[in-house]
């Protein structure tokens, strides 16, 4: 998911990292800086479209080395939100840096995410513009419930409870879309799809460009 526009994180943000609050951290999550770029994946390739498998072995070298490659590659493509398919991995698996709409920035990963809306009576549909780091340069705007939960785990295997409103309630819910397999685009009519595509065809190559550009300067 890309990161809200229009909009800028308060400097005097709380800031909560796997659920917990902290009294600080830095712009960037700190293990990004061990992370290597990956390739972002485009809708339309497979890997997208099938669901995703459950992560059976936990703190393992190769799990910790995905998860600091998923955040340093959602930094460089602006990204809120980063699902493993998107790198081209099918495992169930998302990392996060996202603000909710009461300035709280909530940073962490969860792994096997299991996602909980709340009953219909609890909850309301919010329209806002989305966006995905899979389909580059494209807006739209999106209906989800301002409220959900997702439980799962972290990188070694301890639970995980990660509560959400406003936008991170919908990062959430667009991150475990794509562990099953979806995108935003699915939740379009026909109409606003195929405008979210041409949106794409237009940008798709400077968004594309841009990337590769901040990750040369990273590697330079």
């Amino acid at each position: 998911m890309t990161e809200r526009t229009g909009r800028s994180r308060p400097a005097d943000r709380r800031i909560r990292v796997q659920g917990r609050p902290v009294d600080a951290f830095p712009d960037r999550a700190a293990r990004a800086e061990h992370g290597s770029f990956r390739r972002i994946t485009v809708v339309g390739e497979e890997v997208l479209s099938r669901p995703c498998q459950e992560v059976t072995a936990f703190g393992t070298a190769e799990l910790a080395a995905l998860v600091d490659d998923m955040f340093l590659t959602m930094y460089l493509a602006d990204g809120a939100g980063l699902a493993a398919n998107q790198v081209g991995v099918g495992l169930r698996l998302f990392v996060y840096d996202c603000p909710d709409d009461d300035g709280i920035r909530h940073v962490g990963h969860l792994v096997n995410p299991v996602l909980e809306l709340p009953e219909p009576g609890g909850r309301r549909l919010i329209d806002d513009v989305e966006g995905c780091l899979s389909v580059p340069g494209a807006n739209m705007t999106v209906p989800r419930t301002d409220r959900a939960v997702v439980r799962g785990f972290d990188q070694q295997g301890a639970p995980l409870v990660i509560e959400g409103t406003g936008y991170f309630a919908r990062c959430l819910q667009h991150e475990t879309d794509h562990l099953a397999g979806h995108t935003y685009l699915d939740r379009l009519s026909a109409r606003d799809r195929k405008d979210a595509l041409r949106q794409m065809a237009d940008r798709r190559e400077a968004v594309f460009a841009q990337r590769a550009s901040r990750a040369a300067a990273l590697n330079g």
